[in-house]
């Protein structure tokens, strides 16, 4: 992990802990960069937070004052520009975004020329470069770049959509929350064209209402209108539209686990799950690896974060995996997790089988969860703490495979977390405990 950049790109607080001179020289970075001999061709999409205008024209800025020729694509999801590089051949592409944080913060998140989350090794040069380290040539004369909105991006995007899931859904009723973010820009549009009854939530973005009581990480409103109409599906985006949470008819949640096992039983049945193989994280729900075993799907595990998830699947040429947070990557057709994507592969396999989807998640139980963060000091310390593997192991042998306990770091706090999964809340809650006062009472 660089000074900057995480696993997800640069992200913070917009004007504080994100700068526009950061911005600037991110952007100045990657024209050098992908400019020797020629003007390099970058692609900057936004969501809606207040911010996205600030930091797209510093980026263009950047980036033209070294020779590129820029094309905005404006407010879009995070997976268009990673499609569109790869598919219109940019040099690469750059996408201001926080995902599903609030709308104060922004990030920068970098793709290369195939789409795919920019090498760690370009990522150094260019905070080496943020930091005053190394020094760049500006373009002069003919050699200054200009910058193009570009309108037909979009388009293209949705119609690659539509070729690669060309379900029809006439007849079907669908709710939308687009968690007043990039999904405005693409998901009714795309929907509706294919034939669906289209009723969307959260669909006026006004620069700080982006993730507010809505969307993937807060679709309480979208379940409660599921409840109340007659629907067929809801389908909830997060603020950059990568992630998808559905709710069925009952009004209840339908995460990634749920998508995982519903698209991967029907891949199967369809002979075409690569491999026969699921990529999940070691978050993945237990339910979801007892059901996998009983559809006869393999699965395997990954750390937490869809950029393992994805390594994972293009190491080994795997079609279907992801997390439980909705970020589902269909490696046959896309390097990223697409919320967009994600719901019309799910509208798809309800009409195929015709089948709603209570039906199509019979056989997932998915087990009660509980998890707790403990502050310690040394976080290596607790983990090799022989007593406190003793006490895991017992938990371990008292659920015997009935649940699971998971304790692991934080990756970037000074934290241990403690997670149990059991037939009960009431078991969940009393062998988290057990763990949690073992590690504070031992004052680690």
């Amino acid at each position: 992990m660089g000074k900057y950049f995480g696993t997800d790109g640069v992200r913070g607080k917009a004007n504080e802990d994100l700068t526009l001179d950061m911005a600037l020289r991110i952007g100045q970075y990657l024209g050098a960069y992908y400019g020797k001999n020629k003007h390099a061709k970058i692609l900057i999409g936004k969501d809606t937070r207040l911010s996205g205008d600030m930091f797209e024209l510093a980026l263009a800025a950047g980036a033209t004052s070294t020779g590129a020729q820029v094309y905005l694509l404006g407010v879009c999801p995070t997976p268009a520009v990673s499609y569109l590089v790869n598919k219109e051949r940019f040099d690469c592409g750059i996408m201001v975004s926080a995902s599903h944080n609030p709308y104060y913060d922004n990030g920068i998140k970098i793709f290369d020329h195939r789409g795919q989350k920019m090498d760690e090794d370009i990522l150094l040069e260019i905070e080496e470069y943020m930091d005053g380290n190394s020094e760049l040539d500006l373009a002069t004369g003919e050699g200054v770049g200009e910058y193009f909105d570009w309108q037909d991006g979009l388009e293209i995007y949705m119609s690659w959509l539509k070729s690669i899931v060309p379900v029809d859904l006439n007849g079907m009723k669908i709710a939308v929350d687009l968690a007043n973010g990039s999904a405005t820009s693409t998901a009714v549009e795309t929907l509706s064209s294919l034939g669906a009854t289209v009723e969307a939530i959260s669909n006026s973005p006004n620069g700080i209402n982006i993730n507010l009581k809505c969307g993937s990480t807060h679709p309480e409103a979208l379940m409660r209108m599921m409840k109340e109409n007659d629907y067929d599906i809801g389908l909830a985006f997060d603020g950059d539209a990568d992630r998808l949470i559905a709710v069925n008819s009952d009004g209840e949640q339908i995460n990634g686990d749920y998508i995982l096992y519903i698209c991967g039983r029907h891949l199967k049945a369809q002979n075409h799950l690569n491999k026969n193989m699921v990529v999940t994280t070691v978050m993945a729900n237990l339910g979801l690896y007892k059901a996998l075993d009983s559809s006869k799907i393999d699965y395997v595990q990954t750390d937490v974060g869809d950029k393992y998830v994805f390594e994972e699947m293009q190491k080994n040429d795997y079609y279907l995996g992801g997390e439980q947070s909705g970020h589902i990557i269909f490696y046959e057709h896309a390097v990223t997790g697409d919320g967009l994507l994600t719901a019309l592969k799910l509208l798809q396999v309800m009409k195929e089988t015709g089948k709603t989807v209570q039906e199509l998640s019979e056989g997932l139980f998915i087990y009660p969860q509980l998890l707790k963060n403990v502050k310690v000091k040394d976080k290596k310390e607790v983990l090799n703490d022989e007593q406190l593997k003793k006490v895991i192991d017992s938990v371990n042998e008292e659920l015997s495979g009935d649940g699971r306990i998971l304790v692991r770091p934080s990756g970037t706090e000074p934290l241990i977390r403690v997670m149990v999964e059991a037939k009960t809340d009431e078991l969940c809650k009393m062998y988290v405990d057990r763990v949690v006062n073992y590690i504070e009472e031992r004052g680690f």
